[in-house]
């Protein structure tokens, strides 16, 4: 089974900036989007950023302006580069991907822990 592998996280400041990657460990064919999700403990997880085939991107309204997706198609791989970070964007960043090779299947990271101290 391939998994999604995230890195980047980590102890920042606030107002500082951090950039998460998710690439596969194996292969998926036909990625129609990638995105980020985030969770804080007793809350939903809750969209960060989506980016399809296309370069069409869908930022979440509270982010916008801090944050930018990107993904290499080549290496299958979704970044996300957050900027002016603050404490409440404290959580765990899933990395998503959706493959539509024999319809729509949903491939989850592991997530990563972004914490933003004050």
């Amino acid at each position: 089974q391939v998994q999604l592998v995230e890195s980047g996280g980590g102890l920042v400041q606030a107002g500082g900036s951090l950039r998460l990657s998710c690439a596969p460990s194996g292969t998926i064919f036909s990625i129609h989007v990638m995105g980020w999700y985030r969770q804080v403990p007793g809350k939903q997880r809750e969209l960060v950023a989506q980016i399809w085939t296309d370069g069409t991107t869908n930022i979440a309204d509270t982010l916008k302006g801090r944050v930018t997706i990107s993904r290499d198609n080549a290496k299958s791989t979704v970044y996300l580069q957050m900027n002016s970070l603050k404490p409440e964007d404290t959580a765990v960043y899933y990395c998503h991907f959706v493959s539509v090779r024999r319809g729509p299947e949903d491939y989850w990271g592991q997530g990563t822990q972004v914490t933003v101290s004050s």
